[in-house]
């Protein structure tokens, strides 16, 4: 039924779903890191946080608008959008009144904007599926252990043998086969490794082997995400990403190796994501870099000011000619 009041709207953005029942496996950072590299791609970006509950995307983009403001430096910032869950007593009127928030967002962005970024909340709510069934490229985020990947499958314990598929994994098959069903669109499911350890471990491969071995049977495209780093959780307050040109100013201390790796790994990533981005984004992403490049370079005034002409020679009058 949602899924038919959501099919009959066109749409021309692309919805970026961050998906996981897990809580803590790192979605509204890799949303957030999603948003801005599209942003500096030339891309029209909304973001919509359906966690009206926690909020932390919608704190994100708040510290990255203060960032901004506070140190007086151009921050691409998306247009951002908070969908408030239903509080009252009746089920019925609550999904009424999330799924009129949801689709006021929605309308709101998708004629306008190229990408939607939404995050969702890590656990099963009726915006948590609404968001999973219009996905176009939905993106999960997952801790690299097998504790996290229970919600995707469960694991012989003896061989290590992928024995059956995990709830989560089971409610992203049931939207993607219902999208199908009602517009004939198609998901693009990519399982992004997050917290991956800095050297190789057993555990390591062996989620590593038993990821690819689920993605073969459920239809997604597994990525390697972020590594254990602590300037990830910096970013946050600061409402900074990888991406960014970090300074001290910004960071409120020098740079380091570890803010270069941290921008290969977002790099890498949204290169896996293989995101439709458009030439005519990438112009204006130059356009934009050359405009702020201008502002740093003082005026050239060679071609305001004209030089004033030399005095013309005066002719001697016919008088001084007879002298």
């Amino acid at each position: 039924m949602l899924l038919q009041a959501t099919s009959g709207v066109p749409r021309t953005a692309h919805v970026i779903v961050l998906g996981n029942e897990k809580g803590g496996s790192g979605k509204s950072t890799t949303a957030m890191h999603i948003a801005v590299s599209l942003l500096k791609a030339g891309q029209r970006v909304a973001t919509i946080d359906l966690d009206s509950r926690q909020k932390t995307f919608t704190h994100y983009v708040e510290n990255r608008r203060d960032c901004a403001k506070r140190s007086r430096v151009a921050l691409e910032v998306p247009d951002h959008y908070c969908v408030a869950r239903g509080e009252g007593a009746r089920v019925d009127e609550n999904e009424a009144a999330e799924f009129a928030g949801f689709a006021a967002a929605i309308n709101e962005v998708e004629h306008s904007h190229d990408f939607v970024v939404v995050d969702t909340p890590g656990n099963d709510t009726y915006l948590m599926r609404l968001a999973h069934s219009m996905a176009d490229t939905l993106v999960t985020p997952l801790n690299d252990s097998f504790l996290d990947f229970d919600v995707l499958g469960t694991v012989d314990a003896a061989t290590v043998e992928v024995t059956g598929v995990g709830h989560y994994a089971q409610m992203v098959r049931y939207a993607r086969r219902q999208r199908r069903i009602v517009d004939g669109g198609l998901t693009d499911w990519i399982v992004v490794r997050n917290r991956l350890a800095l050297l190789g471990s057993r555990n390591k491969k062996m989620v590593g082997e038993c990821l690819d071995r689920l993605g073969l049977r459920l239809g997604f495209r597994p990525a390697e995400g972020f590594s254990e780093r602590v300037v990830f959780r910096e970013f946050f307050p600061l409402g900074l990403t990888a991406l960014d040109d970090l300074d001290e100013g910004l960071l409120g201390g020098k740079p380091s190796l570890a803010h270069l790796t941290a921008r290969q790994e977002v790099r890498r990533l949204i290169d896996e994501l293989k995101l439709p981005i458009d030439e005519r984004g990438r112009r204006r992403a130059a356009a934009r870099a050359e405009w702020l490049a201008a502002q740093e370079r003082p005026l050239d005034t060679d071609d305001l000011i004209a030089e004033e002409p030399a005095p013309a020679a005066i002719a001697p009058s016919r008088r001084d000619a007879t002298l």
